[in-house]
């Protein structure tokens, strides 16, 4: 049977997290919430991040500030702490497994990680992961579960990346669940191999393809 793992990013974001929350609890489903650090500061985004972790969803790392990807800061000061501060903002929150997702705008590739970042996931024991199916619904909201849905066949498993922020784009995931669930694929919460290049801060071998030395990534275009 093909499998589907969702997944959440760049909240929680009030008014849309709770939809989200909403919608996949009238379902069953579990689902992977990758927030942004300094969202949890207000007292709503930390409220939003517990009552995700007490419907058992598991939150992951998605930077402290979702800035530019690490691979391009060259500030190895900032790479390291977009990493730990946001680590240290889920505290309680966090999985044991410590997931982490880099920001990409959308592609996978050496942009993703510095050496540094390298460096502080593999020492801190992080579980890095990344995705199969990316639709751009943060900014093309309209269309995407139909586009998300052609390329569903691509794969035995995809990781789908989606964006509870308030574009409009949430609307239309309760007829993409319930067409995923009429195909007969279904939904994990776990991760496939070919998403995970990190797991427990033990590298795999195709990690090397995500962080370039401070001289490549001088050639690497920031527009990923």
């Amino acid at each position: 049977m093909a499998k589907l793992t969702l997944t959440f990013d760049n909240g929680p974001t009030p008014g849309v997290t709770e939809q989200v929350l909403d919608t996949l609890a009238a379902r069953g489903l579990k689902a992977t919430f990758f927030v942004i650090g300094q969202k949890l500061a207000s007292d709503t985004g930390r409220e939003l991040a517990e009552r995700t972790r007490a419907e058992g969803h598991w939150l992951g790392n998605h930077t402290m500030t979702h800035g530019e990807p690490l691979g391009l800061l060259r500030d190895p000061r900032r790479e390291a702490a977009e990493i730990t501060e946001a680590q240290a903002a889920l505290g309680e929150l966090a999985e044991p497994a410590r997931y982490f997702r880099p920001t990409g705008h959308g592609s996978v590739g050496p942009h993703l990680l510095s050496p540094t970042a390298a460096d502080v996931l593999t020492s801190g024991g992080y579980t890095m992961v990344l995705w199969s199916l990316f639709v751009r619904d943060s900014k093309m909201p309209e269309g995407w579960a139909d586009r998300a849905l052609r390329r569903l066949p691509e794969s035995e498993w995809h990781v789908l990346v989606v964006h509870d922020l308030p574009t409009g784009a949430m609307d239309e995931l309760p007829r993409f669940l319930d067409t995923v669930n009429s195909m007969g694929i279904e939904i994990v919460q776990e991760f496939p191999e070919a998403c995970t290049p990190m797991r427990g801060g033990r590298p795999r071998a195709q990690l090397d393809r995500l962080y370039v030395t401070p001289q490549e990534a001088a050639s690497v275009p920031g527009d990923h």
